[in-house]
């Protein structure tokens, strides 16, 4: 083994059980957003200097421990761990009045233990059969940009709102660009990133500080929470998620990992909805269905993570995803270190400093150290943890810290000008989120709009 090799495992290794062993804690949180967390600790990595080894394991092995933990507060709990743990909701709840959440709970994240080995070698076969025609999608991409933000504002929740939406949301990130490239001469990324993510949060600190929405946040006791009892149903040290699930559930989660790592364009939520869907229709014993669709939904969850990010980062180099504009942006964009030419589509990312070959093994080893770390212990100890988590930790907190973070960030990009475009650019999507459900991937995908598509567009018309 050569000593750059050798350093660059290291590294992996290093960043790959660092980032687990994060975000197999932040995922007992509920209501952690993960566009909201993932990306400000992965920019914060590769703001470090970090190897683009280390930074690509961090990052899968963040994502697949999250979303093995997230199920925990999801069927224990009755509460969701994360944006992709709402379609789990009502099947856990199901689940839970029957008197078997630990059942929801293994059936849940066993599903996306296997999702992601699966997800992982199809996302890199899936990327290499895209490769030949990269020049021809990088020359298209302003207009991909705009089909894809539509097709995922339309998908979403908010529907034609969501749709519409985009234009006003387009024309003031294209409006702020021009002020601050008129102001200090340099555009912001980072920031635009920032604010997009904590929108949610910064709405509510705006509403928080009026009368009229002061009183719809107002809470008159603290809420309160049924914790279901802890029963082991498997035994020695390490699960196998394939004693854990039945035949037909290895086969029903297989096939949705297969198809929702091809259909990396669509929204992640409405792929686990479909997914979950398609499964439970062909089951018709009642316990065997909610059983078979907790595994499924939260295999989903993985794999459409796993190939929103994979899929345009070897194929592309550029963010066309909603993972890619969300939580996967600064593997794509994060200057100085990484950065995406808007003129030209030139890249210097992952993209170039990886290969095919390194993509696979660097993200099967962050899968390896998810399922050896975070999956035995989401088995183990998923009672104690989700007690813990509810009784000592503030969700407050953990909310506060990674705002924090998100205000030195914004600081270093650009000083108080960064933060002002923040916190402008959070409001108004954070209002546009909770009023018309344009969910922080529809709203990404307008960033890059604004970036792409509009300079196109003048350029046409005048």
């Amino acid at each position: 083994m050569s000593p750059e090799l050798l350093t660059d495992m290291t590294w992996a290794v290093a960043m790959g059980v660092i980032g687990v062993v994060v975000f197999a804690f932040i995922g007992l949180a509920s209501y952690t957003d993960e566009t909201a967390t993932v990306a400000p600790l992965t920019l914060l990595v590769v703001l470090l200097g970090v190897p683009p080894t280390g930074v690509f394991t961090f990052f899968i092995g963040a994502i697949v421990a999250k979303h093995i933990t997230h199920a925990i507060p999801t069927t224990l709990l009755g509460i969701p761990g994360d944006t992709l743990a709402v379609p789990m909701l009502r099947d856990a709840q199901m689940l839970r009045e029957l008197g078997v959440p630990h059942i929801a709970l293994r059936k849940a994240i066993s599903g996306g233990v296997l999702a992601a080995f699966i997800s992982v070698p199809l996302s890199v076969l899936f990327a290499w059969l895209l490769s030949p025609f990269t020049e021809a999608i990088g020359a298209a991409a302003p207009w991909i940009f705009l089909a894809a933000a539509l097709i995922i504002a339309y998908t979403s929740k908010g529907r034609l709102a969501a749709v519409f939406a985009l234009i006003p949301f387009v024309l003031l990130v294209v409006g702020l660009q021009t002020f601050i490239g008129e102001t200090i001469g340099t555009p912001l990324t980072i920031s635009f990133f920032m604010g997009i993510a904590i929108g949610p949060l910064i709405a509510d600190l705006f509403l928080s500080l009026s009368p009229a929405g002061r009183e719809g946040l107002r809470r008159s006791k603290p809420r309160s929470f049924d914790l279901a009892p802890d029963n082991r149903t498997w035994k020695g040290r390490v699960p196998n998620p394939f004693k854990i699930l039945d035949r037909r559930q290895v086969g029903y989660t297989t096939a949705a990992a297969s198809v929702s790592s091809a259909t990396f364009v669509f929204s992640p939520v409405a792929m686990t909805v479909l997914m979950g869907e398609a499964a439970g229709s062909r089951i018709k014993n009642g316990y065997h269905r909610l059983t078979t669709v907790m595994s499924v939904r939260n295999g989903t969850t993985e794999s459409t993570y796993i190939a929103e990010t994979l899929i345009p980062l070897i194929a592309l180099g550029l963010p066309l995803s909603p993972m890619a504009a969300g939580p996967a942006a600064p593997l794509f964009n994060a200057p100085p270190v990484y950065t995406v030419d808007t003129e030209t589509g030139a890249t210097n990312n992952l993209h170039d400093l990886l290969s095919g070959g390194e993509f696979l093994f660097y993200g099967l080893l962050g899968v390896v150290l998810a399922t050896v770390i975070a999956y035995p212990f989401a088995m183990t100890y998923a009672h104690k943890a989700a007690g813990f988590v509810m009784r000592r930790i503030s969700h407050e907190a953990i909310i506060g810290s990674f705002a924090g973070l998100i205000l030195v960030i914004c600081l270093y990009e650009g000083g108080l000008l960064a933060v002002g475009v923040a916190v402008s650019v959070g409001l108004v999507g954070g209002l546009l989120n909770r009023m018309f459900n344009m969910h922080t991937g529809v709203q990404f995908m307008g960033f890059y709009v604004a970036l792409l598509t509009v300079p196109q567009l003048l350029a046409l018309v005048g």
